[in-house]
């Protein structure tokens, strides 16, 4: 399955350590939940971004993705100064943008 826009977006800004444009993927009220620690809105979403993506210089690569109900589950391999592995990541999409996104 081709990789939606927001979904590939989100992958190349972290690459490319481009917060202003990694924060700009995501809906205003956007929901991002990592293991449990829960984040809302663009303000949260960037306390995450510093704390465990672009902050730690992750770089992601994505193995598979599925789409089920209307959440697309991507598998990703992560490197970097923080996480390094393979995680599972829920998006739920709203137009062009990430309206959730649960990290398990």
């Amino acid at each position: 399955m081709a990789t939606p826009d927001p979904i590939r977006r989100f992958v190349e800004t972290t690459n490319a350590g481009d917060s202003e444009a990694f924060l700009a993927i995501f809906s205003d009220d956007a929901f991002l939940s990592d293991w449990g620690r829960d984040f809302r809105g663009r303000d949260g979403v960037a306390r995450w971004n510093q704390s465990d993506n672009i902050g730690v210089q992750s770089n992601l690569r994505i193995v598979r993705v599925a789409l089920h109900d209307g959440v697309y589950h991507v598998r990703v391999a992560v490197t970097g100064n923080g996480f390094n592995g393979e995680g599972d990541m829920a998006f739920r999409l709203d137009g062009d943008r990430i309206a959730s996104l649960v990290i398990s």
